[in-house]
């Protein structure tokens, strides 16, 4: 009975046993799975920047912005620019007003009502069957009497006036050729549109369209693009 009491005793003493697991059959750690890398970012879309001349006429009622279309229409654009550049508009008149055509065919044209040494030779003609271009609202349009005589008159259209396309039906196949556009103004582009016009000035269609008094483009200068241009309307829809 003693040996038994001393032999528990010293196993009391000595501690709980330890038990050594051989090499090899311990349990297996697996290795943590690396989170998967992040897709990769998304191109960004490179908007190429409006190289297209935009020009700010400064009149008596105001200041109307308009876009040149010069890779579409690049004859009349240069032509118009020929005249920005040298300073010959400053000075020309906003002198007419299609109030007596009603709704549907209004627009005002401006030109050199001055000293016609200003002007450049007559250019060619662009065709908006060849240009893509199209006489939406907003338009600004060459004006003429034949094709190919064109100098400084120009439209800016109030409304659409789709007959002034080449390709219209019952048109004569010309048509008044678009090279830009308003793109800010437009407001003042009616003021003129609404302003007094004269009882007996003109001639022919011309008579109770001219304005009276005129309105003078005090200058016209190129300016940068508009950072919240319009895409506007004149490039027709494919």
């Amino acid at each position: 009975m003693l040996t038994i009491l001393l032999s528990l005793a010293l196993t009391a003493q000595a501690g709980p046993a330890v038990v050594t697991t051989p090499p090899g059959t311990g349990p297996t750690v697996r290795p943590m799975m690396a989170p998967p890398p992040p897709p990769p970012p998304l191109p960004v879309p490179v908007v190429a920047p409006d190289t297209r001349p935009y020009v700010a006429l400064v009149t008596d009622l105001g200041t109307i912005t308009v876009r040149l279309e010069n890779k579409r229409a690049p004859v009349t654009s240069a032509n118009f620019l020929r005249y920005v550049d040298a300073k010959r508009m400053d000075g020309f008149k906003f002198y007419r007003s299609t109030k007596s055509w009603g709704p549907a065919n209004q627009l005002v044209q401006a030109g050199n009502r001055g000293d016609a040494r200003k002007n450049f030779p007559p250019i060619a003609h662009e065709p908006t069957k060849t240009s893509g271009l199209t006489n939406c609202r907003g338009a600004l349009s060459m004006a003429r009497l034949n094709p190919g005589d064109a100098t400084t008159d120009f439209f800016l259209l109030l409304s659409d006036i789709k007959g002034f396309d080449s390709d219209a039906p019952g048109g004569d196949g010309a048509g008044f050729a678009v090279f830009g556009e308003i793109v800010s103004g437009a407001d003042v582009a009616a003021a003129i549109f609404n302003a007094p016009i004269s009882p007996t000035a003109g001639e022919g269609v011309m008579k109770g369209q001219m304005l009276e008094p005129q309105v003078t483009i005090k200058t016209a200068r190129r300016v940068p693009a508009p950072a919240d241009a319009p895409k506007g309307c004149v490039v027709k829809a494919p």
